[in-house]
């Protein structure tokens, strides 16, 4: 048997693990929100749970292997603006490893996603239309609620990932919610979810993929005109761990890839 056939094979079992978790794991959520929903404004609850919907996902699926290092401050239910580069929709799903609730600043198609789009808007995650100027206006009106709620929101400043590789320019949007706000920025690096999924390809590829979750960096006492050199120095900190983890796993660029 082939490399292909086996590929294509493992890919629909990964797509039916997914499934399945997916449909087992959304009435529970709708539960647990509905229930909480009067004490629980940040639907923290729903959000964590939802989260969990990737552990037997990458636990059952041979193509890949996920990680997770660093550590994660003891104080999480103090809120953080969460940033990360971003190689592959398989963002989220190795990120909700890492055993916290963050609301994801996800574009909307993601969220239309019959079962899936309905979790998030469970756990409150938070609607993009990418483009749109008036989108992105309120999409940081509802980070910055989410925030008020004691709830860490997680945003790839990139805004898409890049076809070579490299880390696109860092948009101001984080870091300018984290500075209002005099918000903490986590960052983190993440290393190994392109080959875990490319883009227009459905079948699932072999990946060993980790995110390392970096020192936070406050932001208490800076103002706008601090922006660009937070920015700067957050952008480099990620560049320079997902440099170590290319170096720890290996790297090949992509060479023929898209932005998403």
């Amino acid at each position: 048997m082939n490399n292909t056939v086996v590929r294509t094979l493992l890919s629909i079992w990964g797509w039916f693990v997914l499934g399945l978790s997916v449909l087992l794991y959304t009435p529970v959520v709708a539960i647990i929100r509905l229930v909480t929903m009067p004490f629980d404004k940040g639907a923290y609850a729903a959000g964590y749970t939802f989260r969990k919907v990737v552990m037997p996902v990458s636990k059952l699926n041979p193509l890949w292997s996920f990680h997770t290092s660093g550590e994660l401050p003891d104080d999480m239910r103090h809120p953080y603006v969460v940033v990360a580069n971003h190689e592959s929709f398989v963002d989220m799903i190795l990120i909700s490893h890492l055993p916290t609730e963050m609301k994801w600043l996800s574009k909307i198609e993601i969220m239309k996603i019959p079962f899936v789009g309905w979790m998030m808007r469970c756990a409150r995650d938070i609607p993009l239309v990418r483009g749109d100027a008036k989108s992105a206006v309120t999409a940081l009106a509802e980070c910055r609620e989410r925030l008020s709620c004691n709830v860490s929101v997680m945003i790839f400043p990139e805004g898409s990932r890049s076809k070579t590789g490299d880390l696109n320019p860092f948009q101001a949007g984080a870091f300018k919610l984290a500075i209002e706000g005099q918000y903490p920025i986590l960052p983190m690096a993440v290393h190994g979810t392109r080959d875990a999924l490319r883009k227009h390809d459905w079948r699932q590829g072999r990946a060993v993929a980790e995110v390392r979750v970096l020192e936070p960096v406050p932001t208490e006492g800076l103002t706008r005109d601090d922006l660009p050199e937070l920015r700067d120095r957050v952008r480099t900190m990620i560049s320079e761990a997902r440099d170590e983890l290319r170096e720890k796993y290996g790297y090949v660029p992509p060479v023929d890839d898209e932005a998403s």
